[in-house]
């Protein structure tokens, strides 16, 4: 009997995918473990095995398909002795059920319904429909402003992201008819200006983003290039819209002197072996004694080491850090566990190891998922401070910036030193004021004297 090849899950939370490329074609053989297809998630591409041996029967999804149901039919394998013949309709992908906010055991309206509702019995007897109640007059024109449009109309409106009363109606005294709302989504009726300039006034977006006839409302057309955004953008784009409208933000902002730090990066890097190229085998990043600074000191604040769970907080034993990695089209949280037990050495070459593979999409599902806080670099930039978004799930994130030589006072007198500011963004609900301040006051000891963290 044919063997259906479906599109696996590989995270907990994927719903769909893209087939990036096929390793083989009809026809092939194959035996179990051969790499046969690479699917592309929002966050890493990863290579799909053959759990049996047999021949490529059939290609169900061609080659750069995008939204690619798990679960659904993307090949079939045929047994020995078995043909193309035996083939039959291949199986839909099973029925997502909608995400729900609700929490276990909590019924929903829709499944009350269901649960609740008595099953109908067959009736052979027809019963005559019910006589249709006369149509709503529509409103008259009102002068106070006020936009009248059909209910259907407001409706399209709102799910298409237009504000109905840039819609100029056409139906009686003026009032907005679906008609109007699909020629305004196809760009074939403008908005109205007034709509448009406050739209500019605001920053020319509207909260869920422009529709097509917003844009052509707002900027000649012609004048930009309009790139769709792909799954990592999206997914990015909703998890950080998700955090800074749910997660209480606050920031705590300190300066940290770094000399004793960057001479004791020069004097490791300086005993680095040389390998057969005559190059140094390892180099330390000034980010190598940030993670480890980071990590230790949410061990010797635990408290600190917490993210939010709704009804509870999790108090997490270890210190898994993730490092914020900027890929061309999104971003990566790459995750160092247990990083407070590690060498700077061993962090360095993990965090270039999955930075470099984050860049590829090349990182497994558990390598960039958990962990309590994140640190975020800009200072090779130059960048001298900012405050950055948390990362859902994890409760904080450290905002890094630039080391550079600045001026300051001590004791009466001017000096020169090397400073860095850092900023910690934390979760309200589970880090508050004075524990931030606790933690960032630890770090800042650390990273002033770096052989504190051997202690």
């Amino acid at each position: 009997m044919p063997i259906e090849i479906t599109m696996p899950a590989l995270s907990p939370t994927m719903e769909e995918g893209k087939l990036a490329k096929w390793h083989v074609k009809e026809g092939d053989s194959v035996s179990s473990g051969d790499v046969i297809a690479e699917i592309e998630t929002d966050k890493a591409t990863m290579e799909v095995e053959a759990v049996d041996e047999g021949t490529i029967g059939k290609i169900l999804v061609a080659e750069g398909t995008d939204n690619v149901k798990v679960n659904a039919v993307i090949a079939v394998l045929l047994q020995e002795g078995e043909s193309a013949d035996a083939i039959g309709a291949p199986k839909a992908a099973p029925a997502q059920k909608p995400e729900t906010k609700a929490d276990a055991g909590t019924i929903t309206r829709a499944d009350a319904a269901t649960q609740t509702a008595p099953t109908a019995k067959a009736d052979t007897t027809a019963t005559p429909a019910p006589a249709a109640k006369p149509a709503a007059a529509p409103a008259p024109a009102s002068a106070n402003g006020k936009v009248f449009a059909s209910p259907l109309a407001r409706r399209l409106a709102k799910e298409a992201g237009i504000d109905v009363s840039a819609i100029s109606g056409s139906g009686p005294h003026g009032r907005v008819v679906k008609s109007d709302v699909e020629a305004a989504k196809s760009g074939k009726t403008p908005l109205k200006a007034a709509t448009a300039a406050s739209a500019s006034a605001a920053g020319g977006a509207a909260p869920t983003g422009m529709t097509k006839a917003q844009v052509l409302a707002l900027y000649p057309e012609g004048s930009y290039e309009l790139v769709p955004n792909d799954g990592m953008r999206k997914v990015v784009a909703a998890r950080l819209t998700e955090s800074k409208q749910t997660v209480p933000h606050f920031y705590l902002t300190l300066d940290c002197k770094i000399d004793a730090l960057l001479a004791a990066r020069e004097q490791i890097n300086a005993t680095a072996p040389k390998g057969k190229d005559g190059k140094p085998e390892f180099k330390l990043s000034v980010n190598d004694f940030v993670m480890k600074a980071w990590a230790v000191a949410l061990q010797r604040v635990p408290t600190a080491n917490a993210t939010w769970a709704g009804d509870s907080i999790l108090y997490h034993k270890r210190s898994d850090v993730a490092v914020a990695v900027a890929v061309p089209g999104g971003l990566f949280t790459p995750v160092v566990k247990s990083c407070d037990t590690k060498s700077l050495r061993q962090i360095s070459e993990e965090v270039k190891d999955l930075a470099t593979r984050a860049r590829n999409k090349k990182l497994a599902p558990h390598e960039y998922q958990g962990g309590a806080s994140s640190v975020s670099n800009l200072g090779m930039f130059g960048i001298k401070s900012f405050s950055a978004v948390i990362n859902p799930p994890h409760g904080t994130i450290l905002a890094v910036g630039v080391g550079e030589e600045r001026v300051y006072a001590e004791a009466g007198q001017v000096k020169i030193a090397n400073f860095m500011t850092v900023t910690l963004s934390c979760d309200h609900r589970s880090v508050d004021g004075a524990l931030g301040a606790e933690v960032l006051g630890v770090f800042k000891g650390l990273i002033e004297n770096p052989v504190m963290m051997l202690a």
